[in-house]
Protein backbone atom coordinates (compact mmCIF):
# COMPACT_ATOMS: atom_id res chain seq x y z
CA UNK A 1 0.00 0.00 0.00
CA UNK A 2 0.93 3.61 -0.32
CA UNK A 3 1.16 6.00 2.37
CA UNK A 4 1.99 9.71 2.95
CA UNK A 5 4.80 10.06 5.22
CA UNK A 6 7.14 13.27 5.99
CA UNK A 7 5.40 14.70 3.12
CA UNK A 8 6.49 12.18 0.23
CA UNK A 9 4.61 9.16 -1.17
CA UNK A 10 6.14 5.82 0.02
CA UNK A 11 5.18 2.58 0.00
CA UNK A 12 4.81 0.76 3.50
CA UNK A 13 7.86 -1.41 3.40
CA UNK A 14 10.07 1.31 2.02
CA UNK A 15 9.13 3.19 5.90
CA UNK A 16 11.99 2.08 8.19
CA UNK A 17 10.92 4.93 11.35
CA UNK A 18 7.74 6.07 12.77
CA UNK A 19 7.38 9.12 14.83
CA UNK A 20 6.04 7.75 17.99
CA UNK A 21 5.01 10.09 21.24
CA UNK A 22 5.84 8.83 25.06
CA UNK A 23 3.85 10.31 27.33
CA UNK A 24 5.16 12.04 30.15
CA UNK A 25 5.77 11.89 33.98
CA UNK A 26 6.79 7.64 33.18
CA UNK A 27 9.67 5.63 32.05
CA UNK A 28 9.20 3.86 28.87
CA UNK A 29 10.76 0.49 27.83
CA UNK A 30 11.20 -0.51 24.00
CA UNK A 31 9.33 -4.13 23.85
CA UNK A 32 11.62 -5.39 21.54
CA UNK A 33 15.16 -4.54 22.95
CA UNK A 34 14.31 -3.77 27.14
CA UNK A 35 16.00 -0.09 26.07
CA UNK A 36 14.39 2.79 28.46
CA UNK A 37 13.40 5.72 27.19
CA UNK A 38 11.83 8.79 29.40
CA UNK A 39 8.39 9.83 28.81
CA UNK A 40 7.54 13.48 27.23
CA UNK A 41 9.52 13.07 23.96
CA UNK A 42 8.42 11.90 20.24
CA UNK A 43 10.94 10.03 19.33
CA UNK A 44 11.40 7.95 15.35
CA UNK A 45 10.84 4.48 16.54
CA UNK A 46 12.55 1.58 14.13
CA UNK A 47 9.53 0.30 12.39
CA UNK A 48 10.60 -2.22 10.12
CA UNK A 49 7.90 -3.85 7.96
CA UNK A 50 7.95 -6.71 10.20
CA UNK A 51 7.70 -5.44 13.53
CA UNK A 52 5.74 -3.06 15.27
CA UNK A 53 7.28 -0.11 17.25
CA UNK A 54 5.76 -1.16 20.73
CA UNK A 55 6.32 0.74 24.36
CA UNK A 56 5.65 -0.53 27.57
CA UNK A 57 5.08 2.03 30.35
CA UNK A 58 7.12 1.56 33.67
CA UNK A 59 4.92 -0.43 36.42
CA UNK A 60 3.55 -2.97 33.75
CA UNK A 61 3.05 -6.48 34.68
CA UNK A 62 2.89 -8.47 31.65
CA UNK A 63 1.78 -12.20 31.87
CA UNK A 64 3.66 -14.37 28.75
CA UNK A 65 3.07 -18.08 27.20
CA UNK A 66 3.31 -20.11 26.89
CA UNK A 67 2.25 -20.10 23.14
CA UNK A 68 -1.01 -22.21 22.14
CA UNK A 69 -2.55 -22.56 19.06
CA UNK A 70 -6.57 -22.68 20.80
CA UNK A 71 -7.59 -21.90 24.18
CA UNK A 72 -7.68 -25.61 25.46
CA UNK A 73 -4.73 -27.23 23.92
CA UNK A 74 -2.83 -27.77 27.25
CA UNK A 75 -3.13 -25.85 30.73
CA UNK A 76 -1.48 -22.35 30.49
CA UNK A 77 1.63 -22.87 32.93
CA UNK A 78 4.02 -21.64 33.06
CA UNK A 79 3.33 -17.94 33.16
CA UNK A 80 6.02 -15.87 32.67
CA UNK A 81 5.62 -12.50 34.25
CA UNK A 82 7.32 -9.53 32.80
CA UNK A 83 7.35 -6.63 35.46
CA UNK A 84 8.86 -3.21 34.03
CA UNK A 85 9.99 -1.74 37.08
CA UNK A 86 10.26 2.35 37.37
CA UNK A 87 6.95 2.61 39.11
CA UNK A 88 3.92 0.57 41.13
CA UNK A 89 1.47 -1.71 39.07
CA UNK A 90 -1.19 -3.91 38.96
CA UNK A 91 -2.45 -6.68 36.49
CA UNK A 92 -5.26 -9.39 37.22
CA UNK A 93 -5.52 -12.55 35.46
CA UNK A 94 -8.45 -13.61 34.80
CA UNK A 95 -9.23 -17.57 33.82
CA UNK A 96 -12.33 -19.37 33.40
CA UNK A 97 -12.86 -23.21 31.73
CA UNK A 98 -12.45 -21.49 27.93
CA UNK A 99 -15.10 -23.82 26.45
CA UNK A 100 -18.70 -22.88 28.42
CA UNK A 101 -20.33 -20.14 29.52
CA UNK A 102 -20.33 -20.35 32.91
CA UNK A 103 -18.25 -17.27 33.12
CA UNK A 104 -21.58 -15.81 32.74
CA UNK A 105 -22.47 -17.26 35.84
CA UNK A 106 -19.40 -16.56 38.15
CA UNK A 107 -17.68 -19.18 37.78
CA UNK A 108 -14.11 -18.27 36.86
CA UNK A 109 -11.16 -17.08 39.21
CA UNK A 110 -8.52 -14.23 39.37
CA UNK A 111 -5.45 -13.35 40.67
CA UNK A 112 -4.23 -10.05 41.62
CA UNK A 113 -0.65 -8.91 40.87
CA UNK A 114 1.00 -5.69 42.26
CA UNK A 115 4.20 -4.46 41.77
CA UNK A 116 5.48 -2.00 44.90
CA UNK A 117 8.68 -0.23 42.49
CA UNK A 118 9.76 1.48 45.53
CA UNK A 119 10.12 -1.88 47.83
CA UNK A 120 10.98 -3.99 45.19
CA UNK A 121 8.38 -6.22 46.25
CA UNK A 122 5.95 -8.42 44.05
CA UNK A 123 2.56 -9.71 45.95
CA UNK A 124 0.47 -12.48 44.27
CA UNK A 125 -2.72 -11.97 45.93
CA UNK A 126 -4.81 -14.95 46.97
CA UNK A 127 -6.85 -16.49 44.20
CA UNK A 128 -10.78 -15.26 44.18
CA UNK A 129 -13.05 -18.07 42.74
CA UNK A 130 -12.75 -21.17 41.33
CA UNK A 131 -13.86 -23.26 38.05
CA UNK A 132 -13.80 -27.16 36.65
CA UNK A 133 -10.49 -28.40 35.66
CA UNK A 134 -8.59 -24.87 37.21
CA UNK A 135 -5.54 -25.53 37.72
CA UNK A 136 -4.97 -25.85 41.90
CA UNK A 137 -0.97 -24.98 41.60
CA UNK A 138 0.96 -22.63 39.32
CA UNK A 139 4.27 -21.35 38.05
CA UNK A 140 5.17 -17.92 37.96
CA UNK A 141 8.81 -17.27 36.17
CA UNK A 142 9.24 -13.65 36.94
CA UNK A 143 11.37 -11.36 34.75
CA UNK A 144 12.66 -8.37 35.75
CA UNK A 145 12.88 -6.47 31.86
CA UNK A 146 16.22 -4.64 31.14
CA UNK A 147 17.80 -4.16 28.41
CA UNK A 148 18.31 -7.09 26.30
CA UNK A 149 15.86 -9.42 28.72
CA UNK A 150 12.70 -10.03 29.09
CA UNK A 151 12.35 -8.78 25.81
CA UNK A 152 10.44 -9.48 22.58
CA UNK A 153 7.52 -12.08 21.76
CA UNK A 154 9.51 -15.20 22.94
CA UNK A 155 9.69 -16.51 26.96
CA UNK A 156 13.41 -15.37 28.50
CA UNK A 157 16.58 -17.20 28.13
CA UNK A 158 17.00 -16.81 32.08
CA UNK A 159 14.42 -15.95 34.67
CA UNK A 160 14.86 -13.87 37.69
CA UNK A 161 12.65 -15.75 39.89
CA UNK A 162 10.36 -18.71 39.78
CA UNK A 163 7.20 -19.06 42.03
CA UNK A 164 5.07 -21.92 42.69
CA UNK A 165 1.81 -20.60 43.77
CA UNK A 166 -1.15 -22.95 44.92
CA UNK A 167 -3.67 -20.14 45.68
CA UNK A 168 -2.64 -18.36 49.13
CA UNK A 169 -1.06 -14.66 49.37
CA UNK A 170 2.82 -14.82 48.41
CA UNK A 171 5.12 -11.35 48.48
CA UNK A 172 8.57 -11.94 46.62
CA UNK A 173 11.51 -9.12 47.31
CA UNK A 174 14.00 -8.47 44.63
Amino acid sequence: TEQLYNGKLNSASQVKTRNVYLPKSVKWYDFWTGKTLEGGQTIAAQAPIETMPLYVRAGSIVPMGPFLQYATEKPADPIELRIYQGANGQFTIYEDENETYSYEKGIHSTITLSWNDQAKTLTINKREGSFPGMLVKRTFNVVLVKENHGVGVGLADSIDKTIVYTGSMKQIKF
